[in-house]
């Protein structure tokens, strides 16, 4: 039976899965950690950690990095990867966070948001442990995603929708909240950022060769949409 973004009960799997694919591995992680730039000395807050992927590539740059999800299974699974000294804990982005205020120069929130109804709590919270001028940094489904699934559905609404998958042979499912972009981007300013950068990066180098049938005559896709905020 599938059990509904429950990573406690399909984290592994999920993890296994996603370590070297396509759209994880060649995609949405190289595009954050392209968007990031230079983060050497920078203090960094994972937000939706997972089993710690990004953590560790930033780390690797030289950010100083903190992360938590509201996985305990993702977190242990981060802890095994990163090591028993790294900064992780089990947290909620749509609950107060254990961080003090302006803690953080960046915030990463990779595939996160797209499970909430309601960002004003969430973005109120990452906008209150970001320093002035801080920049958050995430990644949500394409709002045009479900639409061109299902030509029928209505792009201006918000709404929720439920999607099966296969992680390492699991089955799982997973549900999402779509937005039309003028509701993301009236989020983010009514949170106090200003949007700096929309972008719809191409895979990484070297896809094309490892994932030939799935990227055959692609030079780009539509998946996710990533965003650069500053905190005004």
């Amino acid at each position: 039976m599938s059990v509904i973004n429950d990573y406690d009960t399909f984290g592994e799997d999920y993890a296994a899965e996603t370590e070297n694919s396509l759209i994880n591995a060649y995609y949405t992680r190289p595009a954050i950690v392209d968007l990031a730039g230079d983060v050497a000395g920078r203090h960094v807050l994972d937000a939706g950690c997972g089993s710690g992927p990004l953590f560790e590539s930033l780390r690797e740059r030289g950010a100083i990095v903190t992360g938590f999800d509201s996985s305990a299974t993702m977190v242990e699974l981060a802890r095994r990867r990163l090591g028993e000294d790294a900064a992780l804990q089990v947290a909620d982005i749509s609950r107060p966070l254990p961080y003090p205020d302006s803690a953080f120069d960046d915030v990463i929130v990779s595939l996160v948001l797209h499970y909430l109804e309601d960002w004003s709590a969430p973005l109120a919270e990452l906008r209150r442990v970001l320093k002035p001028g801080g920049r958050l940094i995430l990644a949500v489904n394409h709002p045009i995603l479900y639409k061109m699934i299902n030509p029928e559905s209505p792009y201006f609404s918000t709404f929720q929708w439920t999607e099966e998958h296969t992680f390492n042979g699991r089955k799982a499912a997973l549900t999402y909240w779509h937005r039309p972009l003028h509701a993301m981007t009236d989020a983010f300013t009514a949170a106090g950022f200003r949007t700096a950068v929309i972008s719809e990066p191409p895979v990484a180098p070297g896809a094309h060769e490892l994932f030939a049938e799935e990227l055959a005559g692609r030079s780009a896709f539509l998946c996710f949409l990533f965003f650069v905020l500053e905190a005004v």
